[in-house]
């Protein structure tokens, strides 16, 4: 894989980290030629390649400009992977810790509880958090499984993916999901065995990620449904690499389209359930339409990378931005990562800053009032969140995930 590299240079227009430094080394195709020469023996270990790899966000920006198809989200996860096994990185205690308490969901829950209080509350210790209602002790699991005997939908049948931060911190946000999959007729099972998808440990190079894949391989395909959906482009993205080699090889290398890849398989199953987006399958039902009062309200739509990029959507339906009953645009540099990248703003928080700065710089003096940030990514909520605290953005503005704009019970 190494050796699929052009040396073209395309990528190094899109890359977040060498627009930042302007240093090659710091850019795909500069990290390609250090692995590859340390690979090949030409170059010894040096911290230099290890501090390189670590300064990547992970947007995979890189893989969409790349006409070599080169799979760098992989060779990066590899990468990684490698350093920490072998002892040259290691990552900071307090995410190896919340990165095995997100493999245990029960305990993370619980840990995370007075989290939950706190935003319900509104008392907002950390940058990233935000006020929100999630739910204290009710699970998803239990909400789903009480609306659907209460509606009793008969459309598509979909297993949803809880996550382990959403569910723990931001719930509401997985309520919302299982109220407009509902209205719209579409009957959600949630099972209570899933687990974490693996993406903190795939950014971290942790081990662990088979674990986590086969678990939810499991408890996904004892399942008779049409997909499994994911209301995080990130966990979406690590959910549909649950088997190597196969479908997930297909995603990397990003060669076919979305039918044929982002599957939960195994040896067993020849017949994975196909992994989809939960905005990207609403695309393709008839929505209820929100009907708002004609006001100046505004909603500016910022893409994920793992969205668009990592899972290679073309970004959210405009019947599903309609059915809102907003007036909606793209926000500007919307293809562009915000600088969250899973952990990346825990690990490289000024870097992190400085991307958000240059695609939150609009936020300003966009027009609407009020004016709503949206987006598809509870990890990108966080960051943009974070522009009011690091004094980014002046005025005031909220973030909102989309599907919360189509839910039945938000704020008129």
């Amino acid at each position: 894989m190494l050796t699929s590299c052009v040396h073209c240079g395309f990528c190094l227009e899109v890359c977040p980290t060498y627009q930042l430094s302007g240093d090659e080394n710091n850019s795909p195709r500069g990290r390609l030629r250090l692995w590859r020469k340390e690979a090949e023996g030409q170059l010894p270990p040096d911290p230099w390649t290890v501090a390189y790899t670590q300064d990547c966000v992970g947007c995979l920006a890189c893989e969409s400009a790349c006409p070599a198809n080169v799979p760098y989200g992989e060779i990066l996860e590899q990468t990684r992977h490698a350093h920490v096994a072998a002892g040259r990185t290691q990552a900071p205690f307090k995410l190896r810790v919340a990165a095995a308490l997100a493999a245990r969901p029960w305990l993370f829950n619980l840990a995370m509880t007075p989290a939950r209080l706190l935003r319900r509350w509104g008392v907002l210790p950390h940058r990233f958090l935000f006020a929100g209602q999630p739910a204290t002790t009710q699970s998803t699991a239990s909400y789903a499984q009480q609306l659907m005997l209460q509606h009793r939908p008969t459309g598509p049948r979909v297993a949803l993916l809880t996550g382990c931060l959403m569910e723990a911190v931001f719930r509401e946000i997985n309520f919302a999901t299982v109220r407009v999959l509902i209205e719209n007729n579409v009957q959600v099972f949630v099972p209570r065995d899933q687990g974490c998808c693996g993406a903190m440990q795939e950014h971290l190079g942790l081990d662990g990620v088979d674990r986590l894949r086969d678990q939810n391989r499991k408890a996904f395909n004892a399942l008779n449904v049409d997909c499994v959906v994911c209301n995080s482009s990130g966990c979406g993205l690590a959910l549909g690499k649950s088997l190597k080699g196969e479908c997930a090889s297909v995603l990397e290398h990003s060669a076919i389209g979305r039918s044929d890849c982002g599957a939960i398989s195994d040896t067993q199953n020849p017949n994975p359930v196909p992994v989809r987006d939960v905005l990207d399958f609403l695309g393709e039902q008839k929505l209820v339409q929100r009907n708002r009062p004609q006001n100046k309200a505004r909603v500016y739509v910022d893409l994920p990378c793992h969205l668009i990029h990592g899972q290679k959507l073309a970004g959210i339906p405009n019947s599903v931005l309609d059915a809102t009953g907003y007036q909606w645009e793209l926000a500007p540099q919307a293809r562009d990562c915000c600088g969250s990248g899973g952990v990346y703003n825990l690990q490289q928080p000024e870097n992190a800053k400085e991307i958000l700065a240059r695609k939150s710089a609009f936020l300003n003096d966009a027009i609407g009032d009020p004016v709503i940030l949206a987006t598809s990514n509870h990890v990108c909520m966080m960051q943009w969140n974070s522009a009011r605290s690091s004094g980014l953005v002046t005025r005031p503005y909220s973030v909102q995930h989309v599907i919360q704009l189509l839910d039945p019970l938000a704020k008129k």
